[in-house]
């Protein structure tokens, strides 16, 4: 699974997304590394802890993770000898509080959470430890607890700066006619006098500075001296007591470093869980059955990144097929639905919950290979074929039963006599190694080939022939028209153009025998077993069967959701009397079958009814003879 193909399928982008529900940079860092795993087992742990998080959010309780903002440069200087600051240690203490709080509430909702509950166990929030900084630092400040030494210091200190002040005052009115002004500032950490220049000789002291002029010389009185370098030396004593009180601390807390290093990963996991959790609540995701085949069952499934305005795909393969060929117009939902198989595996095997109904069924794949978009490069200079073939290339490299390829557009951007049989060829090598494969196609020989191959099954997206629309529903059993010729006079084509083009392309409709060709997947295969390695939860296996049996004239038929009809197969009017009103009619166009409502014009048109609307067609669309 190598980024190249993640890209085709937009992994990339659920990545981003969910890089950006993490809080931490651990859990940015897990977020970023993260790639899908072929581990069953993993990926059952992975499922487990999302499912277990989502529910904990769905509680409502708000989660304590932490930022833990500066944590990961300080722990990696333990094991140095450094000595920490008054702030570093601050926001250690901090982060124990935010530690030991994660652990109350984990150890709160063992029932909700059983499996993530208990990664708090291995936690310690050192409570000695944070007890010791919280008391000896408040406000990145070392407080007078953390020593009596450090606190007697300090009280001198006070006591100094009282006598500066008393002295300082007494100052003011000893040289009070020399001063330029009557009062005292600081320079260099010093109080001074501003002493006019002429006055210089009566004011004893040392000179710190002048002002820009030269009129004025501030100066410290040498009584006031004396008492400055007393207060000096009990600023060397405290800064001597702080530098020991650090030491212990730090020392103290290097001897916790290996907790404190497995209490980051584990917060950093927590903040990586709830991330998947979170992400995952956003398109209402569930957590899909694990098979120990590489099946895939998709119920009423959402590609995520097209909102829940998209329409929900049911589709299965693996189970009676290992092949599904997909057909249908443009823009009618095939690529979508391609994306969609392959995202929403490697999302299963990334431990998300996916925008999928209940019965959704995935096995794990070993590789998750897609061959999307036509891959022109100029820098490499790779045509739309080449790069097809480079991406085959790479499939056949490592296909086999736990592959899931997805191909795009089989046969496209070459001859198509030649791209068609080389399309079947690899169809038929990718069927023997036994890998999934979803293809998407405008073909009718790649048609024929999977209605007649065994472990191949054809599907269409459906379309609205009235309204030339696509409904963007996967039908399985049938193969589906390109549409091109109505898409077409949509859009305005002149009628004489695609009227030529239609009579040009009446002969692809039959075999050489001139009988109509049969598209419908009719191919026996035997269906893998049913029983499956997790619990058993009643799955049946995928009902979407592409079979009919035909007896006499009563059809069976399973629809799009499995249920069974059955239809009367009228008989087309007889070729050898005129088309009356009431008749049916097969239109090879629609692919489906009409009732004439009006007959043909001096235009030579005729009025059908299809599904419940009028169309007018040209008698050269319409046929007498109606499927079997």
């Amino acid at each position: 699974m190598n980024e190249i193909n993640l890209k085709k399928l937009e992994y990339d982008k659920i990545k981003n997304q969910l890089i950006a529900f993490t809080v931490s940079s651990g859990g940015k860092f897990l977020a970023e590394r993260h790639q899908p795993s072929s581990d069953e087992a993993v990926v059952k742990e992975w499922l487990k802890e999302t499912t277990e998080a989502a529910a904990l959010l769905q509680a409502g309780t708000s989660v304590p993770l932490s930022a833990m903002e500066g944590i990961e440069p300080f722990l990696s200087d333990l094991g140095k000898g450094k000595i920490y600051t008054e702030r570093e240690l601050g926001h250690l203490a901090n982060w124990l509080s935010s530690v030991g709080h994660m652990k109350r509430y984990m150890n709160d909702k063992r029932q909700i959470a059983p499996t993530i509950s208990g990664y708090s166990d291995s936690m310690n929030d050192c409570p000695a430890m944070r007890e010791q900084l919280e008391r000896c630092i408040r406000n990145g400040v070392l407080t007078d607890q953390a020593s009596a030494a450090l606190a007697d210091a300090r009280k001198h200190m006070m006591l100094t700066d009282s006598k500066i002040e008393r002295k300082v005052s007494q100052t003011l009115t000893k040289y009070r006619h020399s001063l330029q002004e009557h009062l005292v500032s600081r320079r260099n950490d010093h109080y001074v006098l501003p002493v006019k220049r002429e006055y210089r000789k009566q004011v004893p002291g040392t000179v710190w500075d002048e002002s820009a002029s030269g009129q004025t010389v501030f100066i410290e009185p040498d009584d006031v001296a004396e008492l400055h370098a007393e207060m000096q030396m009990w600023k060397a004593v405290e800064e001597r007591e702080r530098m020991i009180v650090l030491s212990g601390l730090s020392e103290m807390v290097e001897s916790q470093g290996e907790q404190l290093k497995w209490n980051l990963e584990v917060m950093a996991s927590f903040d990586f869980i709830f991330a998947r959790a979170k992400l995952s609540r956003t398109w209402d995701g569930i957590r899909v059955r694990l098979s120990a085949h590489p099946i895939i069952k998709l119920v009423d499934a959402r590609h995520p990144l097209l909102g829940k305005a998209c329409k929900p795909l049911s589709v299965s393969l693996g189970r009676q097929w290992r092949q599904l060929i997909i057909t249908g117009p443009n823009a009618g939902g095939k690529t979508i639905t391609l994306k969609t198989m392959g995202l929403l595996a490697l999302m299963v095997q990334s431990g998300l919950l996916i925008p999928a109904g209940e019965g959704t069924v995935f096995g794990i794949f070993e590789h998750v290979l897609a061959d999307v978009g036509d891959g022109q490069s100029i820098e490499h200079s790779l045509s739309t074929f080449s790069a097809h073939m480079a991406t085959v290339k790479e499939m056949f490299d490592v296909a086999g039963r736990r592959s899931l390829l997805l191909l795009d557009e089989l046969a496209a951007g070459t001859d198509p006599g030649e791209g068609i049989a080389l399309s079947i060829a690899l169809l038929e090598e990718l069927l023997e190694r036994g890998s999934l494969v979803a293809a998407t196609t405008h073909f009718n020989e790649i048609k024929r080939f999977a209605a007649q191959t065994p472990g191949c099954a054809n599907a269409r997206m459906a379309f609205d022939p009235v309204t030339l629309r696509s409904l963007y529903r996967l039908e399985i059993g049938e193969a589906g028209d390109s549409f091109a010729f109505a898409i077409a006079r949509r859009f305005g084509l002149p009628e004489h153009v695609v009227a030529r083009a239609e009579e040009r392309a009446t002969t692809g409709d039959t075999d050489k025998n001139g009988e109509r060709l049969n598209l419908e997947s009719k191919a026996a295969f035997i269906p893998l077993p049913e029983e499956d390695e997790e619990e058993d939860d009643g799955f049946e296996g995928i009902n979407e069967s592409p079979a009919k049996e035909h007896n006499g004239r009563q059809t069976t038929v399973s629809g799009a959701g499995g249920e069974q009809e059955e239809f009367d197969a009228n008989q087309g009017p007889p070729a050898n009397r005129p088309l009356q009103v009431g008749d049916s009619i097969w239109i090879p166009l629609l692919k489906c079958t009409g009732t004439i409502q009006q007959l043909e014009n001096s235009k030579d048109e005729v009025v059908v009814e299809v599904m419940g609307k009028k169309l007018t067609l040209s008698s050269g669309q319409l046929s007498r003879e109606l499927p079997l």
